[in-house]
């Protein structure tokens, strides 16, 4: 009896730590959903090609780390395959610096500025609660992701909404088999 009742926790427990969550549309998402709407454009970011090192709660890419919780598979499993990681989340913040028309005089003093770049270098953050966006694609192809980002530089939690896309997916692919062979398409960031 107590084997069947330790196989059936044991079972439980390994669904839970691979289950995902999937949200549905909220009052707070309108502002994604329009963002996916009318400024949406597909890209496809490269995978990490340094070395990529797991370690405890955290991964080290090169000489940058990203924390997360052992029982986010999903992050954790984004991190291995390299789609995510700190040096892109850096160009990702350079690149919407640069191409936001809001405030010309702090860009133009952010470039008299020796290491500028340096303000947006993203190190020692934790990625938790990933969950996926149902409601903002109805592609087998395309998953749409919402992950919370604490960064100790910002008093307020960071959200990023990544876009991953597996060609060869089904509605029958599991999200581990998605995750290994899809590539980064999307990213956006904004704060909670």
């Amino acid at each position: 009896m107590k084997l069947i009742y330790t196989l059936s926790l044991s079972l439980f427990l390994s669904v839970y730590g691979f289950g995902q969550k999937i949200e549905k549309a909220g009052p707070k998402d309108k502002v994604v959903i329009e963002h996916f709407k009318n400024d949406y454009k597909k890209k496809n970011y490269k995978k990490f090609s340094g070395n990529i090192t797991v370690k405890d709660n955290q991964v080290k890419f090169d000489d940058k780390v990203i924390y997360y919780d052992k029982s986010d598979k999903i992050i954790e499993l984004l991190l291995k395959e390299g789609l995510i990681y700190p040096q892109l989340l850096t160009d990702y913040q350079i690149d919407k610096f640069e191409n936001e028309d809001s405030d010309r005089t702090q860009k133009r003093f952010a470039r008299l500025q020796k290491n500028w770049k340096d303000a947006f270098e993203v190190n020692n953050i934790k990625l938790s609660n990933p969950s996926e966006l149902s409601f903002l694609s109805s592609d087998e192809k395309i998953k749409r992701f919402k992950i919370l980002c604490k960064d100790s530089k910002f008093p307020n939690m960071m959200v990023y909404y990544v876009e991953l896309t597996d060609k060869n997916a089904t509605k029958d692919t599991s999200i581990q088999d998605f995750i290994k062979n899809s590539k980064l398409t999307y990213i956006y960031q904004k704060a909670e």
